[in-house]
């Protein structure tokens, strides 16, 4: 289990227990990728098994997309910002994520799918995080809870701090569309302008991170700038701050599962045996 799966020390208020800088690396059919989570330096925060930053507006960098592929075990969520990018899967389900939405997929026993972009031109950019199911719901049947930019809802509080809320309930009651009580997840896309402040109530025991994505995000005596990555200690609240230029940064949490976690390429099961059935299902067109 890595080292900074879980962490202990409980205290009222978060702190920064780590930063983690994001490794660039290709993926797919060569997209261009920053990857954050699913790195050397940390392979995993329990629950959340990857987090990729994609944004480029260089066609060569994205434009190859992800063509069909497999996937088994756990859940993958993407987040854009900017451009469009179509899904289909092996069940006939197919749609268009567009700037401001999300697709959280559940691949559970099985779908195979493709995730290209739907533009040959101009900025793409946005998060893949996946999230592990637990061992007793990895078999369960593939679902999609996907949203647009519309049904995302936005919280606004002092001083023009915004917060889109895609999955969870902020403190003050805003409820996210997304719906999963296997890791109860937080899922905030925070903006604060220059010189503001943002503190939100945690779930005590979940793994939290923040990701920073435009500006300087301070926690602390931290400083996060774009694709820095701060894992925070246990604690009932985070305060963050915003630089001169203002902040954004992605506010993540999940309940930790504490279970075996064996990876294969793109499933994610308990054992090397279930990877080993996974591949065998996938070679012989049975994977769903």
């Amino acid at each position: 289990m890595n080292a900074m799966q879980d962490i202990e020390t409980p205290c009222t208020d978060r702190e920064v227990v780590k930063v983690i800088d994001g490794v660039p690396t290709t993926d797919g059919a060569g997209v261009e990728l920053t990857r954050v989570i699913g790195s050397p330096e940390l392979n995993m925060l329990d629950p959340f098994l990857l987090l990729d930053r994609f944004a480029s507006d260089e066609p060569s960098d994205y434009i190859a997309g992800f063509p069909p592929h497999p996937h088994r075990g756990f859940e993958t969520v993407t987040y854009l910002l900017q451009g469009r990018m179509r899904h289909k899967d092996s069940a006939g389900h197919e749609g268009v994520i567009e700037a401001g939405g999300v697709q959280w997929m559940t691949a559970g026993r099985g779908v195979i799918h493709s995730e290209m972009p739907e533009q040959e031109d101009g900025l793409l950019a946005g998060f893949q995080l996946w999230i592990n199911l637990p061992a007793a719901n990895k078999m369960d049947s593939a679902a999609y809870q996907e949203f647009s930019r519309d049904e995302i809802p936005v919280e606004t509080r002092n001083s023009g701090v915004e917060a889109r809320v895609v999955a969870g309930v902020t403190s003050r009651g805003t409820q996210g569309p997304v719906i999963q009580p296997l890791t109860d997840p937080l899922y905030l896309d925070v903006s604060i302008p220059a010189g503001g402040a943002f503190t939100e109530a945690l779930p005590v025991g979940h793994n939290v991170f923040v990701l920073g994505i435009e500006g300087r995000t301070i926690i602390g005596r931290h400083e996060l700038e774009r694709e820095k990555l701060a894992i925070l200690g246990q604690g009932e609240a985070v305060s963050v701050t915003a630089g001169d230029e203002g902040a954004r940064f992605l506010l993540v949490a999940g309940k930790p599962l504490r279970e075996p976690v064996a990876r294969g390429g793109p499933f994610v099961m308990s054992n090397a045996e279930e990877i080993r059935q996974a591949f065998a299902d996938y070679n012989n067109g049975a994977l769903t």
